[in-house]
């Protein structure tokens, strides 16, 4: 069952509010560049260039990326960036302002890499008769997968923070001290649980469309 028929949003209706995230962040890009900040204009740009990923996944290489996917992962990006920009008019950005914010992105942004895991890695298992997952392992590889990526990711974090002021090129991506850091793998680790247990089924689409890429490559 597909996240239209769990809540009802037709997939007219989430293209739409794919779009209109899509809009939003071309806005709160040219807010940075206004304001003169570097960290707004490259957090909405890595996420504009993300939004057009599903598009060219299925374009040029015929994965199936149905609209509910597509929103999960566009809604990763979005409120992301958002966190670092907030409401016009506002000096507070959501990232310093609400406590949870950066807990929901790290959340949400995991569940999408743990997603991309899963999916490769199932359709690896399916292409060859030399690769076998048992369902126990493809947990534990879901979370491994994703707490490596989150490491990778706060290592970058922190080597982009400590060298862009030097470079005159402001806040790229903040650090907040060892247990903010440890928040965030936790937080990894829920998204990466909750994709694990409940989200696997959902991706079967995928799966089958990286399979068949691959049968065919």
């Amino acid at each position: 069952m597909n996240l239209r028929d769990r809540v009802g949003i037709s997939s007219r209706t989430q293209r739409y509010l794919v779009w209109l995230m899509e809009v939003a962040l071309v806005g709160m890009f040219f807010i940075g560049l206004e304001r003169g900040e570097t960290g707004i204009v490259v957090n909405t740009g890595v996420a504009l260039a993300v939004t057009q990923l599903p598009p060219l996944l299925e374009r040029e290489y015929g994965i199936a990326m149905d609209a509910g996917l597509t929103l999960w992962i566009t809604a990763a990006v979005f409120l992301h960036a958002f966190g670092t920009v907030g409401l016009p008019g506002s000096p507070l950005s959501p990232y310093k302002s609400i406590w949870w914010w950066d807990h929901l992105t790290h959340g949400l942004s995991s569940s999408v890499v743990a997603a991309a895991g899963y999916a490769t890695a199932r359709a690896l298992e399916i292409h060859s008769d030399d690769i076998h997952l048992p369902s126990r392992f493809m947990f534990v590889f879901i979370l491994l997968f994703v707490l490596a990526f989150g490491v990778f990711w706060e290592v970058l974090e922190f080597a982009i923070a400590t060298i862009s002021p030097s470079l005159g090129l402001g806040t790229v991506l903040t650090q907040y001290g060892l247990e903010d850091t440890m928040l965030d793998l936790v937080f990894d680790t829920v998204g990466a649980i909750i994709v694990a247990l409940w989200g696997t089924s959902h991706l079967n689409e995928l799966v089958g469309s990286i399979t068949t890429r691959l049968e065919s490559g």
